[in-house]
């Protein structure tokens, strides 16, 4: 099997969701995904990755990956670069699972459960506790908001008067005098504040017995979060911002990150994702993957989320799911009674609609013209010995583009 083409789909509807399809020779198309500045991820993907795919062989997709990150990380890696990567890997395991004719997660080491809780993004200020009567009767028992996220733009979240904290908390209060402990509650900052707020914000939160605490603060020092994590009794949450195994590792490792919760679609794909996953679980530290992104992506994650024993739970956006979701794939996910259960075709499990690409508000390339690496030394060099020499020929003809 060989790659003959890549494709690039995305819509002015959704104008930050960028889908990328993969085409083979034997008729399989891989799907993959990406959120955020998806003219600029685009060009990552023709001018840069997606030739380095075109003629090959599919299969190989570590070597793959390998070969599209070293090319980013020349110049520093993240961003568009590794948005980019992360679609193309995705498509790519999402050939080799049609073409096995298994779901991903059984080319990861099989399934350790068929279903998964999931939690409802989504805090009303007012009526939240009515919100969360609604939640409970579809069988979700966790919701996460950010009521202090609008707060911080007046001081840059430099400081934090006592009144507005007490009236961020008014939706908390609401649910947890609507329906007690039956609902979890996980607060997101979104990077906002500094540290002497965040801890207030930790503090002030803990009597209501909050699931977790997410980016109160940037993620750009780990002693920094290792500081508020010793000040609150509740678990402190590394989420999407941080990108690859090499970013997570050292809050993983300095304790700082008590759960983890790493963006498929940003972070380097299902290869990359999967592997966040182990290290977090020799640090016995659990990993609730992200989304309020897109469809494919929580395809994506729930095989990494069967597979994977320390999976905790799985964000979705209910107003997503139920409404332009439904426009967009076919199978739809399967959440009901609280849970996503495990995608069963073949694959990532899910297929664009046949419309989307024909649509008035679509924007379509396709690549089909292999390249080599930029960085990457073909040929002769002075310095190779001759038996050298003859495995970089080698490698040139196994890795190059067979058309």
């Amino acid at each position: 099997m060989k790659i003959t083409q890549i494709e690039t789909i995305r819509i002015a509807e959704q104008h930050h969701n960028l889908w990328v399809q993969i085409h083979t020779d034997e008729g399989i198309v891989g799907l993959g995904e990406t959120f955020y500045a998806a003219p600029v991820v685009e060009a990552a993907v023709h001018d840069h990755f997606g030739p380095l795919l075109i003629g090959r062989d599919p299969f190989p997709i570590e070597r793959h990956w390998e070969a599209m990150f070293r090319l980013s990380d020349h110049a520093g890696y993240g961003g568009a670069e590794m948005r980019a990567i992360s679609a193309l890997d995705i498509a790519l395991w999402d050939i080799k699972g049609q073409a096995l004719g298994v779901p991903v997660y059984e080319l990861l080491g099989g399934a350790v459960r068929t279903k998964i809780r999931v939690y409802a993004t989504s805090l009303r200020f007012h009526g939240a506790g009515e919100q969360a009567k609604g939640l409970l009767d579809e069988g979700i028992t966790a919701m996460k908001g950010g009521p202090t996220i609008g707060l911080a733009q007046a001081s840059d979240g430099q400081f934090l008067s006592p009144k507005e904290l007490d009236m961020a908390l008014k939706p908390i209060r609401d649910i947890r005098d609507a329906v007690g402990m039956d609902m979890q509650i996980a607060n997101d900052g979104h990077g906002k504040w500094t540290l002497p707020v965040a801890i207030r914000i930790a503090q002030a939160m803990e009597p209501y017995e909050m699931m977790w605490q997410e980016d109160l603060m940037p993620l750009l020092n780990p002693e920094a979060l290792a500081r508020l994590q010793a000040a609150t009794k509740t678990p402190v949450c590394i989420s999407e911002r941080l990108l690859s195994r090499w970013q997570l590792r050292q809050f993983i490792e300095n304790g700082s990150a008590r759960i983890v919760m790493p963006d498929l679609i940003w972070t380097g794909g299902v290869s990359e994702t999967h592997k966040v996953a182990i290290l977090a679980s020799a640090h016995q530290v659990p990993f609730a993957p992200h989304d309020a992104t897109g469809p494919v992506n929580i395809f994506a994650c729930s095989q990494i989320c069967m597979s994977s024993p320390n999976a905790m739970l799985q964000e979705h956006v209910p107003a997503y799911f139920k409404g332009w979701y439904n426009d967009i794939v076919d199978p739809n996910l399967d959440i009901r009674d609280g849970y996503l259960h495990a995608p069963q075709r073949p694959g990532i499990g899910t297929r664009l609609k046949a419309g989307v690409r024909e649509r008035s508000d679509a924007t379509t390339r396709v690549s089909n013209e292999p390249r080599k690496s930029l960085i990457d030394e073909w040929g002769s060099h002075p310095a190779r010995t001759p038996e050298s020499q003859a495995r970089v020929d080698e490698l040139e003809i196994e890795r190059g583009p067979q058309m």
